[in-house]
């Protein structure tokens, strides 16, 4: 019998990252390669193993995280999110902790979208007086 898969989606700008949390060993695969690949800085790997590290469970789980859109540094708070979701949903009682230190909150800022008339979303083009 498999063992119990646990799934996590997270958001973040245009990033979409789902978590797979797994009993295992610790082994993390981003898109079917490497962890420290996909994300090279430590600053981004510290950011997506923060919630396994509030609750002292870094080498209890094997996550397998697919992650598309987006940049590096938005993947990475999306599937910060991820894993926070999946903990919650295994024990409850984690949302306290996570919400506390704002592991459950979503990003909601986006690029807003260029309008007619304008060079950019808000800004103008250049005002000539004669």
């Amino acid at each position: 019998m498999k063992d119990k898969e646990i799934i996590g989606i997270g958001r973040r700008k245009t990033a979409v990252s789902s978590v797979r949390l797994r009993k295992g060993t610790g082994k993390i695969k981003v898109n079917g390669g490497e962890f420290n690949k996909h994300f090279p800085l430590d600053l981004q790997q510290v950011t997506i193993t923060s919630p396994l590290k509030l609750f002292d469970l870094n080498g209890q789980y094997d996550l397998v995280i697919r992650v598309k859109g987006g940049g590096l540094e938005a993947q990475a708070t999306a599937t910060r999110l991820g894993i926070s979701r999946a903990l919650v949903k295994e024990v409850e009682e984690r949302r306290v902790e996570l919400k506390a230190v704002g592991f459950l909150r979503r990003d909601p800022r986006k690029k807003e979208r260029k309008k007619y008339g304008l060079a950019g979303a808000r800004k103008s083009f250049q005002f000539s007086k004669r």
